[in-house]
């Protein structure tokens, strides 16, 4: 059956897979959870879900040239996938940006949402690279700059 599969059942790399999906999406579902408190449109499960999915489809695309070196079969390359995923989670953050029509003032909104979308893909993404410390660092910052610097953002309006 492994054949067919073009791998081998490597039981301890896909643990280690969802280990990290799950540490990509704590670390997503924090960043949502500041959303959502602040009463943004996307919120915990769409941050979660995006650090999830980023970390996945990285992790699988970094241990796929493992399994198909070994069959002499394609080359993968992660950086690609990577490519695809910023592609993919921008259009997401898109559809958080609206722009409400006020005349000729018009206010666009959902910017921070939509940058924060896209800082969950790059931590799942962290995480599934190995990078840990830089993941929750940066989880970290991202959290002080939403909730420390928005206290500077109100007094300047």
């Amino acid at each position: 059956m492994s054949q067919l599969m073009l791998i081998d059942h490597d039981w301890l790399t896909q643990l280690v897979i969802i280990g990290q999906v799950v540490l990509a999406m704590v670390l997503g579902g924090f960043i949502g959870f500041e959303r959502e408190l602040a009463n943004k449109p996307a919120g915990f499960r769409t941050h979660t879900l995006v650090a999830g999915a980023a970390a996945l489809f990285m992790a699988v695309a970094v241990a796929s040239p493992d399994y198909l070196h070994a069959h002499g079969s394609v080359e993968i390359d992660p950086l690609r996938v990577a490519a695809a995923i910023v592609t993919g989670v921008s259009f997401l953050g898109a559809g958080t940006i609206f722009r409400s029509d006020g005349g000729s003032g018009g206010k666009v909104g959902g910017l921070t949402t939509a940058a924060t979308i896209w800082l969950s893909a790059a931590v799942g993404m962290a995480v599934a690279m190995g990078q840990l410390i830089v993941a929750v660092g940066v989880t970290i910052v991202a959290l002080v700059v939403l909730r420390r610097l928005s206290v500077l953002d109100r007094h300047r309006r």
